[in-house]
C-alpha cells in the first residue's frame, strides 16, 4: 500500500528522545504516513521506546544511511569492507527493530565526491558483498534499496540503468533501486522514461526539488514524475526529503553541500509537500483515466 513520508531532517537532526518524539508528532500533525531516519545509534537512542511510539502512531518507519570511506564496501581492503558489512547489519537489525522494511541510501560504496571512476573490481567486490548482505536482511524482513545518486556523491551508481545491471549481477531477489528526483534530474537523459525502464525493480523513491527546497519551485517536471510513477502501477513508498541549513546535520550537511537556506518554517514546507505530492499524484490518475478513457458515440 502506498504511503508518503518524509524525510527526519526536516525537523531535526537530533538524536535526543524528546526531539525524536516530537519529529513523529509533527510527522503525524503534517499529515504524513512515514517517517525517515538516517541511521540512529541504538547506542544513544532507546529503540525499544521509539518503536513503541512509531507504532502507537500509526507510522511507517524507514532507515537510509550513506556508506562512509572508513566503510566502502567496494574497497580492496578488507578491514575497511568488513566494517562496511558491520554497519550495514547493524543498520538492518536497526530497522528491524523500529518495525521498518526498508533500507535506503547509498549502499553500494562510500558516500562522497571521488576523484576517479570506479574499476570493474570495485563494482563486482560491492555487488558480491551486497548479495550477501541482502540475504541477512531477507531474514529480518528487510529490503535492501540501492539509492542512485549524482556524480559529486558517489562514482558507482549514478543512473536507474547501471543500478538495474548491478542488481542483475548481484543475482539477488531482496535488492531494488531507491530513486531520488534531485539526483536523477541532475543525471538521466529523461527522468520519466527512467522510471518507466526500471518499473518493478522500484522499491522507495525520494521526492526532492532541484534546489532541495519547496516542491514546484525549482526546476523539475514533476507532472511527468508522476505520470511515470502512474504509468507503471507504483504503489509503495514515496519521501519528501528537504536540506535546508536551518536543519544541520554535522555529517550529512557537508556531504550534500547544504549552505543555503532554503526554509525557516519546516512545518508549512511539510504540509505544502504532503498536498504537492498527493495532488501531483491524483492529476496523474486523472489523465491516465482520460487517456484509456472510451466514449463511443
Amino acid at each position: 500500500m502506498a504511503r508518503t513520508g518524509i524525510h527526519s531532517f526536516v525537523w531535526s537532526a537530533s538524536s535526543a528522545q524528546a526531539d525524536l518524539e516530537r519529529t513523529l508528532a509533527n510527522t503525524k500533525e503534517a499529515g504524513f504516513d512515514l517517517i525517515e531516519f538516517s541511521y540512529l545509534d541504538p547506542a544513544n537512542v532507546d529503540i525499544d521506546r521509539l518503536a513503541k511510539r512509531i507504532a502507537d502512531m500509526e507510522l511507517g518507519v524507514a532507515i537510509s544511511i550513506g556508506l562512509p570511506a572508513e566503510g566502502d564496501i567496494s574497497s580492496s581492503d578488507k578491514a575497511i569492507a568488513n566494517r562496511g558489512i558491520d554497519i550495514l547489519n547493524r543498520t538492518i537489525a536497526l530497522t528491524r527493530d523500529l518495525g521498518g522494511r526498508k533500507i535506503g541510501g547509498i549502499l553500494s560504496a562510500g558516500h562522497g565526491l571521488q576523484t576517479e571512476a570506479p574499476s570493474r573490481d570495485q563494482w563486482n567486490r560491492s555487488a558480491a558483498t551486497l548479495a550477501e548482505v541482502a540475504e541477512t536482511a531477507k531474514a529480518a524482513g528487510v529490503t535492501l534499496n540501492l539509492e542512485i545518486v549524482n556524480r559529486f556523491e558517489s562514482n558507482l551508481l549514478n543512473t536507474a540503468a547501471q543500478g538495474l545491471a548491478f542488481i542483475a549481477d548481484t543475482g539477488s531477489d531482496n535488492i531494488f533501486l531507491h530513486l531520488d528526483t534531485f539526483h536523477m534530474n541532475i543525471e538521466e537523459a529523461d527522468v520519466g522514461l527512467a522510471i518507466r525502464h526500471a518499473a518493478n525493480k522500484i522499491g522507495y523513491v525520494h521526492i526532492g526539488e532541484s534546489h532541495r527546497g519547496y516542491l514546484g519551485t525549482g526546476s523539475i517536471d514533476f507532472a511527468a514524475v508522476f505520470d511515470a510513477l502512474t504509468a507503471i502501477g507504483y504503489a509503495d513508498d514515496l519521501t519528501f526529503e528537504s536540506f535546508s541549513s536551518e536543519i544541520v546535520d554535522e555529517n550529512l550537511s557537508r556531504k550534500t553541500a547544504i549552505w543555503r537556506n532554503l526554509w525557516t518554517d519546516n512545518m508549512d514546507l511539510a504540509r505544502h509537500a504532503r498536498r504537492f505530492i498527493a495532488l501531483g499524484l491524483e492529476t496523474a490518475r486523472r489523465k491516465a483515466e482520460l487517456v484509456a478513457a472510451v466514449q463511443k458515440p
